[in-house]
Parts: structure tokens; C-alpha cells; sequence
């Protein structure tokens, strides 16, 4: 049997211990020869010591597929293996290798924790000082297995017997904690033992007692008084089990964290740590009794994607000694994180950790932070060499100064930055013959990983870091190509319909915090509110995920239906709030929405956008009244914005960049109309000098309108532009990071004066859909990649590209050369998906599974080196 079987996955988990479904969703891939073709497969779960099979259910799909046995029941384990056969073959393939499966806690019953904190008087308008908290047990027997379910109000981070549990950072995450409070699962079988034990667990403010939020920020937000709200289970060798849960049993008192806050950064007295305050034998006699509140269990949900850990360390590329223990560290790129430092020295010796994006003038430039400190000290214990990382904060960084240090140098790793994100998994690849568009590329890469945390945010490290529903929306074909985000994104999307008001309003941002006056009230938006319809529709193109689409579709169809009510019988929105094309390179910098483009020529634009796809959703999910319902609006408010908007020289309302890109890309012009405004794009775009002149709703579809219109020279030359504001301006300005507007630095090296101006903040990176889908050609055909297009479209300037994606059947690639007109391509199709090959003489090809390498002559002018602005080398 030459087909090989890989070991099942369930849902979108990469770790399946804690499973918040009964009855989880199996996929798996298959390796197999070229031209083999899936037809049937077979189920075999172990589960309670019994053995269970599917038998041959013939069916060629591999993906979601559903759970085909009893639910699993709370803490129930199971183990599934898949075999496999191809058509017209008798014999099945082998047995792949078992995957494990466990469910959490499913039921509110399950939970006895109540949730416990310190009981001494706080004042909750002060900077608090975080607790520890601690219980001693016995066990009597020899233990089997153990598992660990935490949650908190707060941040929270455990030890059983003096030994971290796990390597979660900032659990746990942010959500719409009075709705939804997300636990952890964890296999603590190894750190337990026969006889004395001990839990600890550090408490911190985090989002929900902090200071988050604009001009200073808001506390306590969700609640004054911090608690752990954890379950111990413990299986014995004997099968006897017993549970351990927060109660009024436990102990509380203060550590040496003095204060810690997302913003500010964190304070640590490393003489107030009570020695072997979390293992069996510590006297906690000093310590006083916790308050203990009783937990609504039915807002704990487990979590659907990865916690947020540390997935690189980096070193200083240079550290610049500035005397009397000052250095200024430059670590060469721009990320999310904090600093680790190992260091000797007398004890009460202050050191102080400063973080910027910037430096201006040769000095770290912290204005952009606005009110966020991003500070952390460390106080020593002194005797010996200590190591420390701050446990509870988050700072956006390229740059650090140390303060304090007791030494004339520093070596090698006495100071690393440690990268903080959600450990999303890689999935997508892409590189090119131009090292400036690499460069570019992977800035998009670090901007995604910076602001995937927890939630999708704007910027790592100014005082925001919020969950912009624009800002996702329009990046979120990039990043669902990049990582699996499936997960995280569908736990954030349930927060959005969480906070999603009654009448259909969707927030500019989740979780909804205090916003000013001008973020409160909330108020519907165009390109923000549609994220409820957009995202969840991305979502489906790249994992073919049905299930997501229908959890979504009841919010999606409130926030069309009340844009419905907002526009009227015109079908015109043009009343209302609108940020529009936020971010227009010509908007002051005290005024980003002053954009070019009229913004209710973007609201219009957008409506019609949204309810064409509503009407693909239901029509998807079987909803045909709604899919013909939703259709025939899609059309009612195209017709009306053509009205509205074309003049009849064929110009629109708004001459400007992004008005023709969302007309040509949202199909909202077509035939002649399409090529006058694709031409009268083209024409914006030279006149311009190749500049860029689009902000958060142009800048995703300017190059694919113009692709789409047959202008693929401009589109690339947009790409390639090296003048301010441009892609690559950035890239030659020593960006490492996507930045917020097109000129944060501007051409004279000084940082932007606006109050909006960050460094790391991933929308303007929204190209890199396009250069993954155009330039190298890879994209999904079919939902889930089921059919994968290869079309890439070479042009002026790069003369190869490649790009690889993990799609749910396996790898997907495209690699391409052109030279002296001669254009050779190479495909790489997954077992169980096929592929259609479009070249650029225009011939098509459909293939199976396997490689494939075709060539063709291309009469596009690419190869020629783009001309460099002058001045601009």
C-alpha cells in the first residue's frame, strides 16, 4: 500500500488536552504517489480500554469530518488512528499513528473551585501590589495521572511544588470575561508525588483590573479584587480519584512583584521572594486566610486556539555602553515581548529596563507610547547570580536601556529579548528575487506575530493595544495564509458577537473598553462592523471550516440588516460616524480619517461588499430565502452607488486611488465601466509617481484592482516604489515591522508628529495577500484549498517567486523563473486536492496530486530593473 496516513487532528488544536467539544471535528492528511485519489477511509478510536471502528466509510474527504461515536464526556481521554484507500484499490493502507484527544471540563457541574484571592483592604483607584497564593496537601497513594484546570480574574501563573506549570504567558488572555472566561488544561501527572505537595499561584491586574485603554487608561474595568479559580484532578494507581479545588483553605501574601501593569511595566523586589513559598514544606503559618466568592462556571470555556507563549529569543546586534551602568541595546528588530537579564550584585541594587520602538536623536524615542511607561525595575537579592523576566507585562520593542547595571560591560546573554505572542503555527511562506520585497514580507510576518496576542491587536506598545475589528478584517486573508489563526480568530469572533449590540452595532473594538468621546457611544461603521461578515467568510475560503460560518451568520446577518435600516430605500449609507479610508498618506497628522476618498463612498462600497457575501453564506448553509433576500440587496446597492458615485464621464465622486480600487475589486463596475476605472486607476497611480495613496480600506485591494483591469506594470510598480510613502520607503527607512501610517518616519528621519504613529501595527501589510496570491500565484480554488490555483502573474522588476502554504490536505507550493522571456513554473498539489495551473500565455492546466512543471512564453516587460527615485538610494 503506498498511501501513508498522518495522525489525526481535531478541530483546529494543535493541542488537544482540554478540549472544550464533546464531539470534536477529525481531519487528517494523506501522503501518497502522484495521481493517487482518496475513496474511503476508516475510523478507529480506544477509549475507557475499549476499541470502537467506523468501519470503511467511503467518502474521499478528509477534512472536519465529523465525530463519529458517542460525545466525549468531561475529562474523557481517547486516542484515534485513520486508515486509508485510494480508488479502486481493495486493501486498505496501514495505520497511521494514534492521536491522543482529551476533554476538559464541559460542564458547569464539573466545576466545585471557587474563586479565591487575598482578603486585606485594597484601594482600588491605587497601584496594587500583586498576591501569592498557596495550598498544602497530601496524597496517600501513588498517582497515575493528574490534570490541572486554572482560570483567574486577572493573570495568573502556577508552580506545583516549586516547579512552573506549563509555559503559558498572560493567561488567561483577554476576553469578554462576563460572558466568557477561558481555563487551561494541564498534565501535572509528573510534577506530583506520593505525600506532601504544594500549589502557588502568582496573581497579577492584567486587562481585568489594570490600566488599559486611552488618555491614562481605566481601571478596574471588569472587577477590583484579583482571584485564582483552579481544579485539581488526581487519578491514583488504585483508579480512585480525588479533587483539590480553591477554596477558603487556601492562603494568601504579598511577593516580591510590588507592581505590575500591561503598560507600565513591571517592579520586582527580589528580596521579598519567600523562599520555597510553592513547595510541601514551606511554613505559610504568617500568611493570611484568601476571601473565596463562588464562580459562575457557565462563562468558563476552554480555549479553541494556542495560549500565548515565548517562541524566540534574541540577542543585542548592538550594545552601546553610555557609563555608569547605562547601556542603549539595539536587538535589530522590532516585536513583542520583554527583556530576560542574568546579572550579579550587591542586593537592593536598583536596574532599570526602557523600551522603545525608535530612537530619535540617538536616544529611545517613547513619545509614540503615549502614556504607557513600558518601564520594568528589578531590585536584587545580592549573593550570587540572578536571573529575572518580568512575569505579567508586554512591551513593543527594537530598543532598550539599561540603567543601573552593576558592571562596565555586558556579555552575551546577561540581556535577551524574549518574543511574546500567540504560538500560532506557520503555515505560509513566500520569497521573491527582490530582497527590498523580502524584506517587506517578513516585516508583515513580525507585525502579525507582534499583535497576535491573545486577541488581533492594533500595536504592541503604545496605550492601546486593542482589538481593532477594521484592522483585521482587512488583514485577515494575510494572516489566515501566514498562521493557522483559525482558532484564535473563532474564540475572537464569539467575543465580537459578545459585545455586538442588540440592534446589529458591531464595536470598533473587542473587548469593548472606555473610549473617549470619540469611541463611545459605540456607532456603526463601515470596514470595521464588517468584520462580523468578511472575516468569517476568509475563515471558510482557507479551511473550508462550515462550522465557523454558521456560528457567525446570525451576527453577520444582524450587522447587514442594520446597515439596511442606516441606508433606507436609497441604499446609500452616507449618514454617520465613518473613519473611511482611515490613514490616507495625505491626512494631517492631527485628523487620520481626512482622507481623499469619500467616506461614504466607502461605507456604500463596503455594504454592497458585505451583503454579496452574506448572500454566499446563506446560500452555503442552505438559508435560500435569505441567499436570494441578501442577493438582490447586493444589487439594489450597487446599482445605487453607480447612480450615485459615476459620473457620467465615467470619473467617480471621489477621484482618488482607493474609490476605483473598491469599485473594480467589490464588482461594484463592470464591462466598460471596469476598464475606464481600472485605466483611470492606472493613470492616478503614474500621475502619483508610483506613490501609494490609499489607507486602511484602499491599501488591501489597489494592487488586485489594478491586476484585475489588466494593469499588472502598475501594480508592481506600486510595489516596487521607493519614495515616500511607499511600501519600500519603509523597508529603506530600516523599518523591520509594518508602521501605522505610511511616513511614522519621516524622510528627514524624524518620528511623525501625529498621536497615531506606531511602528509594529500589521494593515498596511494587507499586500502580502497579494503578493502571495499574484506575484508567487498560490491560492484557494475551492474552500479549504480542496482546488488550489496557480496563476501567478509576473511583472517589471521581480524575476522569480515563490511561495508554500500548509493548506488541511498538506503542502502547497509554486516556484517560478522568468528570463529573456522564457517563464518556467513548478506546482506542488496535496494528496487529495487538485490544482489548476493558469500560465501566462494564457493556457490552463488542470493536475492531481503531486509535482508539476510547466513552461510558457511571457511577453510581460518583468525583469527590467524598476528606476529608483532619485535621491533614494
Amino acid at each position: 500500500m503506498s498511501a501513508v496516513p498522518a495522525r489525526p487532528t481535531f478541530e483546529h488544536h494543535r493541542e488537544p488536552l482540554g478540549t472544550g467539544e464533546p464531539c470534536p471535528r477529525i481531519s487528517f492528511r494523506t501522503t501518497a504517489p502522484a495521481g493517487w485519489l482518496p475513496a474511503a477511509h476508516e475510523f478507529e478510536i480506544t477509549r475507557g480500554g475499549a476499541t470502537e471502528s467506523t468501519g470503511r466509510t467511503a467518502t474521499p474527504d478528509s477534512v472536519l469530518l465529523p465525530w463519529p461515536w458517542a460525545p466525549l464526556r468531561s475529562r474523557e481521554r481517547a486516542s484515534v488512528r485513520v486508515r486509508v484507500w485510494g480508488a479502486g484499490e481493495e486493501d486498505p493502507s496501514g495505520w497511521s499513528e494514534p492521536a491522543a484527544v482529551e476533554a476538559g471540563l464541559l460542564l458547569p457541574e464539573d466545576w466545585r473551585a471557587a474563586a479565591v484571592g487575598p482578603a486585606w483592604p485594597e484601594d482600588p483607584d491605587s497601584d496594587r501590589r500583586p498576591p501569592l497564593l498557596r495550598r498544602s496537601f497530601v496524597l496517600d497513594r501513588p498517582v497515575r495521572s493528574a490534570r490541572l484546570y486554572a482560570s483567574a480574574h486577572g493573570l495568573f501563573r502556577l508552580e506545583v511544588n516549586g516547579r512552573r506549570v506549563g509555559t503559558d504567558e498572560l493567561a488567561p488572555g483577554w476576553t469578554v470575561y462576563p460572558q466568557r472566561l477561558r481555563y487551561s488544561t494541564h498534565d501535572v501527572t509528573d510534577l506530583l508525588r506520593e505525600g506532601g505537595n504544594a500549589i502557588g499561584s502568582w496573581l497579577a491586574d492584567g486587562w481585568f483590573r489594570g490600566r488599559i485603554g486611552f488618555d491614562g487608561g481605566y481601571r478596574n474595568l471588569y472587577g477590583t479584587d484579583l482571584a485564582l479559580i483552579a481544579q485539581l484532578h488526581v487519578t491514583f494507581d488504585d483508579g480512585t480519584e480525588a479533587v483539590l479545588a480553591t477554596d477558603g483553605h487556601w492562603r494568601a501574601a504579598h511577593g516580591p512583584i510590588l507592581f505590575s501593569g500591561l503598560y507600565e511595566g513591571e517592579r520586582y523586589d527580589a528580596r521579598e521572594l519567600p523562599h520555597g513559598w510553592s513547595e510541601p514544606g514551606f511554613d505559610d503559618s504568617a500568611w493570611t486566610p484568601v476571601r473565596s466568592a463562588p464562580v459562575d462556571a457557565s462563562r468558563l470555556v476552554a480555549p479553541t486556539g494556542p495560549p500565548v507563549r515565548c517562541t524566540q529569543e534574541l540577542e543585542p546586534v548592538r550594545v552601546e555602553p553610555r557609563g555608569e551602568g547605562r547601556f542603549l541595546l539595539d536587538f535589530g528588530q522590532n516585536a513583542a515581548g520583554r527583556l530576560r537579564i542574568r546579572v550579579s550584585g550587591e542586593a537592593g541594587r536598583v536596574v532599570t529596563l526602557t523600551h522603545a520602538e525608535v530612537l530619535e536623536d540617538g536616544e529611545l524615542c517613547t513619545r509614540p507610547l503615549r502614556e504607557a511607561e513600558s518601564r520594568d525595575t528589578y531590585v536584587l537579592r545580592g549573593g550570587g547570580t540572578e536571573e529575572w523576566e518580568p512575569a505579567f507585562t508586554i512591551h513593543g520593542f527594537r530598543y532598550a536601556q539599561v540603567e543601573g547595571w552593576p558592571g562596565e560591560t555586558l556579555q552575551p546573554g546577561d540581556v535577551v529579548f524574549r518574543v511574546l505572542h500567540t504560538d500560532l503555527e506557520r503555515t505560509g511562506w513566500f520569497s521573491c528575487s527582490d530582497p527590498l520585497v523580502e524584506r517587506l514580507h517578513e516585516n508583515v510576518v513580525w507585525s502579525t506575530r507582534s499583535n497576535f496576542v491573545d486577541i488581533p491587536t492594533d500595536c504592541p506598545q503604545r496605550d492601546e493595544r486593542l482589538g481593532w475589528t477594521g484592522d483585521i478584517q482587512v488583514f485577515a486573508p494575510t494572516a489566515a495564509f501566514l498562521f493557522d489563526v483559525t482558532g484564535m480568530l473563532s474564540s475572537w469572533l464569539r467575543d465580537v458577537e459578545a459585545e455586538q449590540l442588540e440592534d446589529g452595532t458591531v464595536p470598533w473594538y473587542v473587548p469593548v473598553i472606555p473610549g473617549g468621546e470619540e469611541w463611545t457611544p459605540i456607532r456603526p461603521g463601515a470596514v470595521w462592523g464588517d468584520v462580523v461578515v468578511l472575516t468569517p467568510w476568509t475563515l471558510f475560503e482557507r479551511t473550508g471550516d462550515l462550522g465557523l460560518l454558521a456560528a457567525q451568520y446570525g451576527s453577520a446577518r444582524r450587522w447587514v440588516d442594520l446597515v439596511e435600516r442606516l441606508a433606507g430605500p436609497s441604499r446609500l449609507w452616507n449618514s454617520g460616524f465613518q473613519l473611511g479610508d482611515w490613514l490616507d498618506p495625505a491626512a494631517p497628522p492631527e485628523d487620520p480619517a481626512d482622507a481623499r476618498t469619500d467616506r461614504h463612498l466607502v461605507a456604500t462600497a463596503y455594504f454592497a461588499w458585505s451583503a454579496r457575501h452574506l448572500a454566499e453564506t446563506a446560500r452555503i448553509l442552505g438559508e435560500d430565502g435569505d441567499a436570494e433576500h441578501y442577493a438582490e440587496l447586493a444589487e439594489e446597492v450597487r446599482e445605487a452607488f453607480l447612480a450615485e458615485h459615476v459620473r457620467p464621464d465615467g470619473r467617480l465622486t471621489s477621484d482618488a486611488q482607493t474609490a476605483y480600487a473598491l469599485a473594480i475589486r467589490f464588482g461594484l463596475v463592470s464591462g466598460e465601466e471596469q476598464q475606464a476605472a481600472g485605466a483611470r486607476l492606472a493613470e492616478l497611480v503614474r500621475d502619483a509617481g508610483n506613490r501609494i495613496a490609499t489607507g486602511f480600506a484602499g491599501t488591501p485591494v489597489i494592487c488586485d484592482a489594478l491586476t484585475q483591469t489588466g494593469h499588472v506594470e502598475e501594480a508592481y510598480a506600486l510595489l516596487l516604489e521607493r519614495g515616500c510613502p511607499s511600501w519600500l520607503y519603509t523597508v529603506l527607512s530600516g523599518a523591520t515591522t509594518i508602521w501605522e501610517r505610511w511616513d511614522s518616519l519621516l524622510p528627514d528621519g524624524t518620528v511623525n508628529p501625529g498621536g497615531m504613529t506606531s511602528f509594529n501595527h500589521y494593515a498596511l501589510g494587507a499586500v502580502a495577500d497579494w503578493l502571495h496570491r499574484v506575484v508567487a500565484g498560490l491560492a484557494p480554488d475551492a474552500p479549504g484549498y480542496r482546488s488550489i490555483l496557480f496563476h501567478p502573474r509576473p511583472g517589471d522588476g521581480i524575476t522569480s517567486a515563490t511561495a508554500r502554504h500548509e493548506t488541511p490536505y498538506g503542502t502547497a507550493s509554486v516556484s517560478w523563473t522568468l528570463a529573456a522571456g522564457h517563464f518556467t513554473v513548478t506546482v506542488q498539489v496535496p494528496t487529495g486536492a487538485t490544482g489548476r495551473v493558469v500560465l501566462p500565455d494564457g493556457r490552463t492546466e488542470f493536475v492531481g496530486s503531486g509535482a508539476h512543471r510547466f513552461t510558457a512564453a511571457c511577453a510581460s516587460g518583468a525583469g527590467r530593473r524598476h528606476v529608483e527615485v532619485p535621491g533614494r538610494g
